[in-house]
């Protein structure tokens, strides 16, 4: 992301923090899509097959709306990382829900997109949320499902290696405090890794 659209999210979360609902919803619309892919890449097959990717991208941006007011700036891409850690929540929650409960497909109901938790304001639930369209959804898709295949099929640690560093887009530096290397280990990883998932993708 350039230095101009980082300023932007500076002003857009300033602003919709004061109050600004036309900042909030442009700040979603900008979000949405990498929250999305953020989302697909770790969510992996198990659940997958459980949610559908856009109920999880809905409920991470209202919790990241409900607690805008606790988000502080220190550094340029704080606002992505904050997100990531709230999409990380998220997914380990149902996750976990998946595997205490062992849920049948069959019996899945599909997430409230503006639900949220009985300890939040009921007032908040009516915040907008900004989301991907169908068209774009439609568009994306064969791509995505190429690239998730292959992704599925990676060692885990290339997996992590490739959504921190490619996917998130955090330096090597912050990729490497994330895996507990050193940066120049993260830039040999994240090598084999592009080499691997570029490989999976020319067999499909």
């Amino acid at each position: 992301m350039s230095f101009k659209s980082l300023q932007r999210t500076q002003e857009l979360v300033a602003q919709a923090q004061e109050g600004d609902t036309s900042a909030l919803d442009q700040l979603c619309g900008v979000y949405t899509e990498r929250v999305r892919r953020i989302v697909r890449f770790r969510m992996g097959p198990e659940l997958r097959s459980h949610l559908e990717s856009m109920d999880l991208v809905q409920e991470a941006l209202v919790e990241a709306v409900l607690d805008l007011d606790q988000f502080r700036y220190s550094s340029d891409g704080d606002f992505l990382r904050w997100l990531c850690r709230i999409v990380e929540n998220t997914i380990r929650d149902h996750m976990d829900k998946a595997h205490a409960a062992k849920r049948d497909i069959r019996k899945q109901v599909p997430l409230d997109c503006v639900a949220v938790r009985a300890d939040r304001p009921a007032h908040k639930a009516d915040i907008p949320i900004a989301t991907t369209t169908p068209s774009v959804v439609f568009s994306l898709r064969e791509d995505l499902d190429r690239l998730e295949n292959a992704m599925d099929q990676l060692k885990p640690e290339y997996r992590d290696v490739i959504i921190f560093a490619k996917i998130e887009g955090l330096s090597l530096k912050e990729t490497a405090e994330k895996l507990n290397k050193t940066p120049a280990a993260v830039a040999m990883l994240l090598s084999r890794a592009i080499v691997a998932v570029t490989n999976l993708l020319e067999k499909t």
